[in-house]
């Protein structure tokens, strides 16, 4: 399942509104297909593995990190159909697919095929590799990841707007790859005047996986081939993107604080000291110290370069 979960990530940004699922067939030890949603969501990763597996698949285990799809469409047939057809003899899967048209479907068919069914496999680490997903289902909008990079006191940049660069080489590349790992990435009007961002994937093979770029402004009018939101709320009618990465901007980070939209935050720390310069955030609505703790959780922690990056998840009901 960790391999299925692995692969789930190469779909992460490219599938929605379908789930990145990954998929992993296996008899006697041996890998005999693999697969991961591709982009746009055809073919889902079922399909894939049972291709590569083709006739062996026949009395093996599929490893899959969300309940097979039990509904068909003009796009290509259930999942939990196919693998019955197969012959696999038994399916584990992490986590139940909230979508009605399955949601406890796909297990019941399979299980009515002859099948075993087993479920709630590294269940908390699939929710991570779906968060998009997921939340769309659950929300109607999507996970939201905030981007900071600060020096050691909290700044941006200096008093004069001067910010290139903050971080260094390595930390810069994390980036980049966290941008390739999301449908959108929003940043502010302010951002947008100072530095004309490009916002694209600037990394060696990953270039095609340029998000799609959002403004964030009441009253500014995007760049040619941007679109705009005038309010955080907003970004729930933004179609196909499950993943919004917000990167840019004091006023952009404080807006969607202050709305309790951000879930995941992404901090880069340079060991570097600023001083009088351009806080990271605003007034994020705070009426008491109280409100400020327990609502962050520490995911993730590592170095990069000279720079560290933590990572932290917003801790909901």
């Amino acid at each position: 399942m960790a391999a299925a979960l692995t692969l789930a990530e190469r779909g992460r940004g490219r599938t929605a509104p379908n789930p990145n699922v990954g998929c992993v067939i296996v008899k006697d030890g041996r890998v005999l297909g693999r697969g991961w949603t591709q982009p746009g969501g055809r073919p889902h990763a079922e399909a894939m593995a049972l291709e590569e597996a083709g006739g062996a698949a026949r009395g093996a285990t599929a490893f899959v990190t969300l309940e097979p799809c039990a509904h068909r469409s003009e796009r290509g047939p259930a999942c939990a159909v196919s693998l019955a057809q197969s012959g696999v003899a038994r399916v584990v899967y992490a986590l139940g697919d909230p979508d009605p048209r399955t949601d406890g479907r796909g297990a019941e068919l399979l299980r009515s095929a002859g099948v075993t069914v087993v479920g709630g496999v590294l269940a908390d680490a699939a929710r991570q590799a779906m968060a998009g997903f997921l939340m769309r289902q659950a929300h109607d909008r999507p996970h939201v990841t905030l981007k900071l990079a600060t020096s050691l006191d909290g700044r941006i940049a200096l008093a004069s707007g001067e910010s290139r660069w903050i971080t260094g080489p390595e930390a810069r590349a994390h980036a980049h790859l966290e941008r390739a790992r999301h449908e959108a990435i929003l940043v502010g009007r302010g951002t947008i005047e100072a530095d004309a961002p490009r916002l694209d994937v600037r990394l060696l093979g990953l270039e095609a996986r340029s998000p799609r770029r959002i403004l964030l402004s009441r009253t500014a009018a995007p760049p040619k081939g941007w679109d705009v939101v005038t309010a955080p709320e907003d970004i729930a009618r933004l179609e196909r993107v499950d993943h919004l990465l917000v990167e840019g901007g004091a006023e952009a980070a404080s807006a969607f604080l202050r709305a309790d939209l951000v879930d995941r935050l992404l901090l880069y720390r340079a060991p570097i000291l600023i001083g009088e310069g351009r806080p990271a955030i605003g007034d994020i609505g705070l009426a008491a110290l109280d409100a400020a703790h327990g609502r962050w959780r520490l995911d993730d922690a590592r170095v990069l370069g000279s720079d560290r990056l933590e990572v932290y998840l917003r801790m909901r009901d």
